[in-house]
């Protein structure tokens, strides 16, 4: 049996907004109403879907379970019936790693809008893995794979390698007394002569300080030493930055660094590579796959990201 219809879009209304006064004025009705749906509505139910404390609203956890089917449902109908009606949806919204936001989409963004100038994109930062649903976002890179309903199409296996700025790479020609052709090759046979320099780290991937380094020079069978002086950053952009700006070494990802622009702040250091555990999907519901907004974007995006394995 169906629950009373007219209060689920007041539901989710208030649920989003997380106030029943906002949720009159967008519905254009009044709040004596807007209780009154949700009251029906929770004792159809028999759960209460908000907790009210004063001024204070926040979904209790039947809510919040219910919201995420119902925002879900009623975004379904509209989008079906907009179909029907004739009008394309190029509304889309997508939830990215903050690293690849600015590293990797941002610069491609006037492209995308050349191509699909009738595209409606928002985008939304995310520190860790975003939540996939269809509150948070319609589409997402991610690294998760786990949720049920969803398509994964791999964008990049995460690497990691070794860049500074142009001028910290002519102190270490300099204090190695080499050409740049004798430090292509003294660094791919002795990668730990970057012991002998300040090295950058960030904790974002391996959840500590130093366990990128650490990492980078085993795949050598070389411990890492106690004598060589980090330069700690909470997250990768940091790390970047603070490489840019010459402070050391830092180790960067493909997507955050490309061999083919000769613009890069950045000097890509002859040595190896590291594989971390990570795998970057450009991820949407399978429910979804057949909308045009999310269908161009899937395309662009995959196209873009053609050349990012190809560094390796």
């Amino acid at each position: 049996m169906l629950p009373p219809l007219k209060a689920l879009p007041v539901f989710e209304a208030v649920a989003r907004l997380n106030s029943f006064s906002r949720a009159a004025t967008e519905l254009n009705v009044s709040q004596s109403a807007i209780s009154h749906q949700i009251r029906v509505l929770e004792d159809y139910l028999g759960e209460s879907l908000f907790q009210r404390q004063g001024r204070y609203l926040a979904l209790t956890q039947e809510g919040k379970n219910y919201l995420d089917v119902v925002s879900s449902s009623l975004s379904h109908i509209a989008r079906a019936s907009n179909q029907i009606r004739g009008e394309e949806d190029t509304k889309i919204r997508i939830a990215v790693y903050s690293s690849f936001a600015v590293c990797w989409l941002m610069p491609r963004l006037s492209d995308l809008q050349h191509k699909h100038p009738n595209l409606d994109i928002t985008i939304t930062m995310t520190h860790g893995s975003p939540e996939l649903s269809d509150k948070t976002a319609d589409c997402f890179i991610t690294t998760d794979t786990e949720k049920r309903g969803f398509e994964y199409q791999l964008l990049y296996k995460e690497t990691l390698f070794p860049v500074c700025s142009h001028a910290f790479y002519e102190q270490i020609k300099n204090t190695l007394n080499v050409t740049s052709d004798e430090l292509s090759k003294r660094l791919k046979d002795e990668p730990e002569l970057l012991e002998n320099f300040p090295l950058i780290t960030s904790n974002g991937i391996y959840n500590e300080y130093t366990e990128d380094w650490r990492s980078w020079f085993l795949e050598r069978g070389i411990p890492l030493s106690n004598n060589i002086k980090f330069h700690k950053f909470s997250h990768l952009i940091l790390a970047y930055e603070a490489a840019k700006y010459s402070l050391g070494i830092a180790l960067v990802n493909d997507y955050m660094f490309s061999d083919k622009d000769t613009h890069s702040a950045l000097v890509r250091l002859p040595s190896h590579r590291i594989y971390t555990n990570d795998h970057f999907f450009f991820s949407y519901k399978t429910s979804r796959r057949n909308e045009t907004a999310i269908k161009a974007l899937k395309q662009w995006i995959l196209n873009e990201a053609s050349s990012l394995n190809t560094l390796a």
